[in-house]
């Protein structure tokens, strides 16, 4: 039975030439792995969590005044059945909240990355929440470390290209499923639009990946162990070294659809200036450059975001 592995950290400092080669592979074999030893203390993730429950539960017309109507979800509230996976036919079953980098106003980004939100209604929500963002924004620049060092890349290679990343935090909600046979999965299959996305939290059940050989693959974490999965920008970006991989969460077959279901993953995304233009370690005679023509990380943000329906 395949399993998407787990690998510790730490010992990137430690044992750094054989780690980086294990990550390597496990990105090339199934596009995600699960990182421990990462340091983000439990009692944080389950403050933000906590915080992010009881925003949820608050009655809908108190949470639809953090909707942007015409923002693409960027920040704040986005109400159920509005975001579809690409070519499905029916909208996801979940709601979710945007957190993004604080950026001064007078940025070069801020026209493209627009100040946060804080529901009032939830005193501690701003401080549990961003600093979970900041906290997985650092672990996911030092998994971008060993990645680099794996494709011929200097360690430091994304440092001055993600330090002003467009990345979002997004506190997900899905809603107990009431009635049988419901056509839609409370997240459709789809593969994520960013670099890497670190996903804390994720023992419940329903999160899937599929395999090469076309099979859906359960994924559960134990411990402090995060899910870390490659994006499309990365996959362009590499040729398709790292594949970006197609998952889903699925409804539980048991009691389990009747309960609620949170998570919370972590976009990781370039400074929206960056230009995703392929390697050229990751192209030789048998790979040839799949991309020949490059893009803004914004320009490909909003391609995508048109596809999911959320502008």
């Amino acid at each position: 039975m395949k399993h998407v592995p787990t690998l510790d950290i730490r010992r990137y400092d430690t044992d750094r030439e054989a780690f980086v080669a294990e990550l390597g592979a496990a990105y090339r074999e199934f596009g995600f792995c699960c990182i421990s030893g990462h340091g983000i203390p439990r009692q944080d993730i389950d403050a933000a969590y906590d915080n992010f429950v009881r925003f949820f539960a608050l009655p809908d017309a108190t949470k639809r005044k953090y909707h942007v109507p015409g923002g693409g979800g960027a920040r704040g509230y986005t109400p159920f059945k509005v975001e579809t996976a690409k070519d499905s036919k029916l909208p996801d079953l979940k709601e979710f909240w945007h957190i993004g980098r604080e950026i001064p106003r007078d940025s070069k980004y801020a026209d493209v990355m627009a100040p946060n939100l804080w529901p009032e209604e939830v005193p501690g929500f701003k401080q549990h929440g961003y600093g979970l963002f900041e906290a997985l924004d650092s672990l996911g620049s030092r998994v971008l470390k060993a990645l680099a060092l794996h494709i011929g890349q200097p360690e430091d290679y994304f440092a001055d290209k993600t330090d002003q990343g467009n990345s979002i935090l997004r506190p997900i909600h899905y809603p107990p499923i009431e009635q049988d046979n419901i056509p839609n999965e409370r997240a459709g299959a789809h593969e994520d639009i960013n670099l890497i996305t670190l996903l804390v939290g994720a023992s419940a059940e329903g999160l899937e990946v599929l395999t090469r050989e076309g099979e859906w693959l359960p994924i559960t974490t134990e411990g402090d162990a995060i899910v870390v999965n490659i994006g499309d920008m990365l996959q362009r970006l590499t040729n398709h070294v790292y594949p970006s991989t197609t998952h889903r969460v699925v409804n539980p077959p048991n009691a389990n659809a009747r309960k609620p279901r949170y998570s919370v993953p972590f976009f990781l995304h370039p400074n929206p200036d960056f230009l995703i233009d392929v390697l050229p370690s990751c192209v030789d005679a048998a790979h040839p450059n799949r991309y020949p023509e490059p893009i803004t990380a914004h320009e490909y943000l909003q391609e995508r975001l048109r596809e999911i329906k959320l502008i």
